[in-house]
């Protein structure tokens, strides 16, 4: 398989009120990378998986609602953990949205995307599958 990955960073502030994230339980922020690999099984005639400034621009519009947000105060994150796994989901689900409705160009050709979150340097979480 032929992959495209495109980068970007959002910054947000949550809480994970249950004892099992220990200091994690109360207010904090994070600053999380964000990678977004398009995966195709050919590339199309111009050499290409997708257009890496409309991929750019995709992810750029997915994180915008999430960016200096708290998380704890956004509607849609009501009594969810928003652990970095819940977050990797959300942003799929988001970004799966924008290629099937042809937002890339792609053609169809896009078969899998993984959604990367580095929550620090040595800690990562991703969600990965088909479109």
């Amino acid at each position: 398989m032929f992959a495209v990955e495109v980068r970007d960073h959002i910054m947000i502030a949550h809480s994970l009120p249950s004892p099992v994230f220990g200091p994690a339980q109360g207010m904090h922020g994070a600053t999380f990378t964000v990678d977004a690999a398009f995966y195709t099984e050919d590339i199309d005639a111009h050499g290409l998986v997708v257009d890496i400034g409309l991929a750019t621009e995709a992810l750029a519009e997915v994180l915008q609602p999430l960016r200096y947000q708290n998380l704890d105060e956004v509607p849609e994150f009501k009594a969810k953990f928003t652990t970095t796994e819940f977050l990797c989901k959300h942003i799929f689900d988001a970004m799966q949205a924008r290629i099937s409705s042809g937002f890339l160009k792609d053609e169809g050709r896009v078969k899998r995307l993984r959604i990367l979150l580095h929550e620090s340097h040595t800690a990562r979480a991703w969600y990965e599958g088909q479109v």
